[in-house]
């Protein structure tokens, strides 16, 4: 009988703690002794470590819990803005100066709070089926809205009334053995947290939901409450972390959790989760956060340098200190998403060290990871229900059926609302265009995002490439001294590379378009603040500045004089960035309604599967997707800059949010395969409509900004959910038909 061999496939991989983490733990020692040596006077010193450990204890405590979220497959942008909002609600409950609760009632509801969100998200992303990144990044900008309206943009303290509750307050202060509590705290969910997701049957249904979510239904495993549990696991934890900050600072400012997101994301994929699924370790997401807050701490705390200054001709040396001006960090940790999610497919999938230990020894490779994947899946075209309904209608009702009508009629219906509100405003032609003038910046950047969603992908970073377009054009006109075509091609260079890297990322590199475009929206909003050094800029020729100005002042300024008459009225309320979008959007709109570009555009996102075998370059039409959005929203910076005649680097905020709203209130799909330009002009023109209106001076009322962004956010779930059970799953048309259905049964049954 021949001999019976036996395939070896090696240890199974550890589930606490492996070669990975200790690899991060040498990094962290070699990164601490580099800032030592730049800076001795700070990382010198035992203070220094454990300031390190405590500002550690936070984001590790969120990552734990973010670490379920993505070994599930899932994503939770929210985590920054619920620590800010549970943070500035405990503010409110506890101060005296507001609600005045005690302590075990504001800390009672703040937890709520935090289940309420985390419970709010896993319905959106399961029960709902709104993509996760929406849904988060949705939450993430109306629980932004809440903390800036809660806090009227001010810092809340209660330190007296503290005193009263010593208890809790301690938790964020030093105890008798010398550490911080925070630290303590940490250790404590990071043991429990390992120990779940490692050993228990918890852990095991997250990373089987996460590897393979269609295989683990047919194992028995509930993957739509598995993947709820890990959104309030994540919220909860950020809710702690949110507590224990409260507790430390006695206070609270509209700052608290910004950019939070980021460090989170890149701490649990540094310590190898895959963002993919199916694989992490909480152990690993621990060490990924220590590695984050010491690479911010070494550059935010610079290192000493000498200078030189003259006082009566007499050169003094001072001690002073070399920081990374405004918005460096931001680049930084931007650079460091990207580069921690390529290392996972690129590294860790690979096992590139572990082959290159094997081939020094001689020994074979070890076996790859199990790459993941979903074990059946479906052929769906995106938007042809709808495409069908619109072709077999007539009259009106072909027009009702269109999936752009919804917004085309929402716009006929602000408008009149607003004229109802306030005709004395409303209906003067110079107002009218003025509210069209807020309307362009939006419409430009719907215009290239309509391309991006219809192609099935997604562009988070379009507000932020507005923003690095507009302080490149200001920086050349201020500071280099260079004339408005310079500065229009630097700036327009600028946006264009943001979006060669977008589209370099996602498509060369095969990342999800969201996690590659939300880096470049941490980066480019840092480059942004660090070409004016986080100021205002203002002061440039008037030749730049006709970019954003009325037909008549360009006339003006060229020496003609248009009679009076229509023309000269037109002229002076219609502006030159109005017909510049009217024109992009027109052809915009040609080139995909009529050529075969538009429909390769549509066949990819509609199933990118399928588009390939009918032999359209996908990576191609996707890659041109990405580069028209980062065009578009670098044209809408430049004329944002000589529409307001000054940069400021906030410019571009919450746009990303606006221009998807758009786009799918316009009838585009969020999954892709659909998109008109009519639809994404009429769905920006009912966003601006929207914040016209809630701007609208009625009897002395005028709603705050804050609440306003809030509402936005609200329309984007609205449009979204509309898109998937109105337009996808037709859920009327079914409801109609059951009714149907019963009613033909009862005429039976009387028959």
């Amino acid at each position: 009988m021949a001999p019976t061999t036996t395939t070896s496939l090696g240890r199974a991989p550890p589930q606490l703690f492996g070669g990975w983490e200790g690899g991060l733990v040498a990094f962290l020692a070699l990164l601490y002794l580099a800032g030592a040596l730049v800076n001795p006077a700070f990382f010198g010193s035992a203070e220094a470590l454990h300031a390190l450990l405590r500002d550690t204890s936070r984001v590790g405590i969120i990552a734990v819990g973010m670490t379920f979220v993505i070994a599930n497959r899932d994503l939770d942008l929210s985590v920054g803005s619920t620590y800010g909002l549970v943070a500035v609600a405990f503010a409110r409950l506890f101060s005296p100066s507001f609600l005045d609760f005690d302590i075990a009632t504001s800390v009672g509801l703040c937890l709520l709070l935090g289940a309420a969100i985390g419970l709010i998200n896993g319905v959106l992303v399961t029960a709902l089926k709104v993509p996760a990144f929406i849904a988060t990044l949705t939450m993430l900008f109306i629980g932004r809205g809440f903390v800036l309206a809660l806090t009227h943009g001010q810092a809340i303290y209660y330190s007296e009334k503290a005193r009263a509750a010593p208890f809790f307050f301690q938790l964020g202060e030093t105890n008798a053995l010398g550490f911080n509590n925070q630290i303590a705290i940490f250790l404590v969910v990071a043991v429990v947290g390992a120990h779940v997701l490692a050993k228990t049957r918890w852990g095991y249904e997250t990373l089987a939901t996460g590897g393979n979510e269609q295989a683990a239904v047919y194992a028995g495993i509930p993957t739509r409450w598995v993947r709820i549990r890990a959104y309030l696991i994540s919220s909860l934890c950020a809710t702690l972390a949110a507590l224990l900050s409260a507790a430390q600072d006695k206070g609270v400012t509209p700052l608290y959790g910004v950019s939070w997101e980021l460090t989170v994301i890149a701490s649990v994929v540094i310590g190898g989760a895959s963002i993919l699924g199916g694989r992490g370790r909480v152990i690993g997401s621990c060490f990924g956060a220590a590695v984050v807050v010491l690479i911010d701490k070494v550059l935010r705390e610079g290192w000493p340098i000498t200078r030189v200054i003259v006082i009566d001709g007499e050169n003094i040396a001072v001690n002073a200190k070399f920081t990374l001006p405004a918005g460096a960090v931001l680049v930084f940790l931007g650079l460091v998403l990207v580069i921690a999610v390529l290392i996972e497919p690129h590294l860790i999938r690979r096992q590139f060290a572990a082959r290159f230990w094997a081939w020094l020894r001689g020994r074979p490779p070890p076996p790859a990871y199990e790459m993941g994947g979903v074990a059946l899946e479906g052929v769906q075209t995106k938007g042809a229900m709808a495409t069908d309904m619109a072709l077999s209608a007539s009259g009106l009702g072909k027009f009702l059926a269109r999936r752009d009508a919804l917004a085309i009629i929402l716009t006929v219906v602000l408008w009149l609302t607003g004229l109802a509100l306030r005709p004395d405003y409303w209906w003067h032609l110079s107002n009218t265009f003025a509210i069209l003038l807020n309307y362009t910046e939006l419409a430009l950047i719907a215009v290239g995002l309509t391309y991006v969603i219809a192609a099935g992908d997604i562009d988070l970073s379009v507000g932020a490439v507005l923003a690095l377009a507009g302080s490149t054009a200001a920086y050349f006109l201020k500071v280099l001294g260079a004339d408005p075509l310079t500065a229009v091609t630097m700036g327009l260079l600028a946006g264009m590379t943001a979006g060669l890297v977008n589209a370099v990322v996602t498509v060369g590199f095969k990342l999800p378009a969201f996690i590659a475009t939300l880096g470049m929206f941490y980066i480019a909003r840092g480059l942004a603040a660090w070409f004016v050094a986080g100021k205002q800029l203002t002061g440039w020729p008037e030749g730049y500045n006709l970019l954003g100005r009325k037909m008549n002042d360009v006339f003006l300024y060229f020496g003609l004089s248009l009679p009076s008459g229509i023309m000269r009225t037109v002229a002076e309320v219609v502006s030159v960035q109005t017909i510049w979008m009217f024109f992009v959007a027109l052809m915009a709109g040609a080139v995909l309604a009529y050529t075969p570009f538009g429909m390769k555009v549509c066949a990819t996102g509609g199933n990118i599967r399928a588009a390939a075998y009918a032999g359209i370059d996908t990576n191609r039409v996707r890659f041109i997707a990405l580069m028209l959005a980062a065009l578009c929203a670098a044209m809408a910076g430049i004329i944002n800059v000589a529409y307001f005649r000054s940069f400021n680097p906030v410019a571009g905020q919450f746009r990303e949010l606006d221009a998807i709203a758009s786009v799918i209130i316009g009838g585009g799909s969020i999954f892709g395969g659909y998109g008109t330009m009519i639809g994404a002009l009429a769905g920006a023109a009912v966003i601006t409509l929207v914040r016209a209106l809630m701007q609208l001076n009625v009897q002395g009322f005028t709603m705050p900004q804050h609440w306003i962004n809030v509402f936005i956010g609200l329309i984007l779930i609205v449009a979204v959910l509309i898109d998937i059970w109105v337009r996808q799953a037709n859920i009327f048309g079914h409801l109609l038909a059951r009714l149907a259905r019963v009613r033909r049964g009862k005429e039976i049954a009387h028959g």
